[in-house]
């Protein structure tokens, strides 16, 4: 049952009681046929976080920390281990109380009315909260039912998320045998049995083999627009790949929140970009190189070895003030050279995030401010020079 009650299918209340107790969650959720209360679901904001803050102990973990995400978004939480990111996802799906500030999901408070919250959120942990003896169709009906679904409703639900979530070849398995790939489909399928407006997904890649990152991302992708979800990781280029939108998260405040096309420009504006270049067969590396050196922009021109093989293909390095890739392109169609590769470096985010993370680095009160931009206006004491509140005697130990 902890388990469970981790992924915020159970108060944290309901562990000392019987299951029956546990069915009654439903009077919360919304199944099908039913309305949500009229705060909820009338909003393009989903959640709305002004200035959190969480102590364990004396130790802040995060704060002060505010922002909103819209209906239909994807977000990654981007940071280096010990950031933030999962306390900040615990306290979304009232796994963790605030120490101060206001959440709400979908216009309800997480103090207030934590088991509505709980009902309109879908919570993956760092470790899925399965039932190792249950088989999979057989676990997901019941966590529709303890979800509050009709027994029918139910059945329904749970054969729509096996197939959503390409669980249909191992329905009928017990989850004791699964991969790990598949026990974190099982994971998300719990977490959206239920249609919440808001699913938040810890590391969800974390362990698998670049198969099944793939299908991960295909599937965490397929998630949007119905569901608002927020996602978490370290890995930069699995937050390029899967969000809208990135929150970079450093000492348990969000730093830069942007695309990375946003970040990137912002702060790698005033420093020289890398733009890779490979050329078809027969090019004559010294003409293309006299056109390239004479583009506005371009601060130099590198011959590199080619990574394709072939006879005459030549690649090159640029070193730009600004994105040239548009002139580069009009500038070798002109002189009908054969382009076979054009593109901005890959290690651009690395770099605007390693920036970021790094105590310190960047111009963070610029980053904070836009970080902040599509927040409320906060209403509570602890702005960003503040220590933070004090630590109420009746918050949770460090676990």
């Amino acid at each position: 049952m902890r388990s469970l009650a981790r992924a915020g299918l159970l108060g944290g209340d309901t562990l000392g009681n019987n299951l029956d107790r546990s069915l009654v969650l439903g009077r919360d959720a919304a199944p099908r046929g039913r309305r949500l209360p009229a705060e909820a679901g009338t909003s393009e904001i989903v959640i709305e976080i002004r200035e959190l803050y969480k102590y364990y102990g004396d130790r802040r973990a995060i704060g002060p920390l505010s922002t909103t995400i819209e209906r239909g978004e994807i977000v990654g939480l981007l940071g280096l281990n010990g950031a933030g990111k999962t306390t900040t996802l615990r306290v979304l799906a009232c796994d963790l109380l605030p120490t101060s500030g206001t959440v709400r999901i979908d216009g309800v408070d997480v103090v207030e009315r934590p088991d509505a919250v709980k009902a309109r959120t879908g919570y993956l942990p760092d470790t899925p909260p399965l039932y190792d003896e249950m088989r999979v169709g057989e676990y997901l009906r019941f966590v529709a039912r303890l979800r509050g679904l009709p027994k029918a409703a139910a059945a329904r639900r749970a054969v729509e998320v096996i197939e959503l979530t390409g669980l249909g070849e191992v329905d009928r398995d017990p989850i004791a045998t699964l991969s790990h790939g598949f026990k974190q489909r099982v994971g998300i399928a719990q977490a959206i049995v239920h249609r919440p407006a808001l699913v938040v997904l810890d590391e969800p890649i974390s362990g698998l083999d670049p198969v099944q990152i793939v299908e991960m991302r295909e599937l965490v992708r397929s998630l949007g627009g119905e569901h608002t979800v927020v996602i978490s990781s370290h890995i930069l280029s699995e937050i390029s790949e899967t969000c809208d939108r990135i929150l970079v998260i450093r000492d348990g405040q969000i730093v830069a929140a942007g695309t990375e096309a946003e970040l990137s420009e912002e702060l790698l504006r005033g420093m020289l970009l890398d733009v890779s270049l490979r050329l078809g067969a027969g090019t004559d590396a010294e003409a293309s190189r006299a056109i390239l050196g004479a583009l506005a922009g371009v601060d130099s021109v590198e011959e590199i070895e080619p990574t394709e093989p072939g006879a005459g293909v030549v690649s090159f390095r640029l070193r730009a003030a600004r994105d040239v890739r548009d002139a580069v392109c009009r500038a070798l169609v002109a002189a009908e050279l054969p382009i076979l590769h054009l593109a901005r470096s890959e290690r651009e985010l690395e770099s605007v995030f390693l920036e970021l993370s790094r105590p310190g680095g960047g111009a963070d009160a610029t980053r904070r401010k836009r970080s902040r931009k599509r927040a409320p206006k906060a209403g509570q004491p602890g702005g960003a020079g503040d220590a933070g509140p004090a630590r109420p005697a009746s918050d949770e130990a460090a676990p």
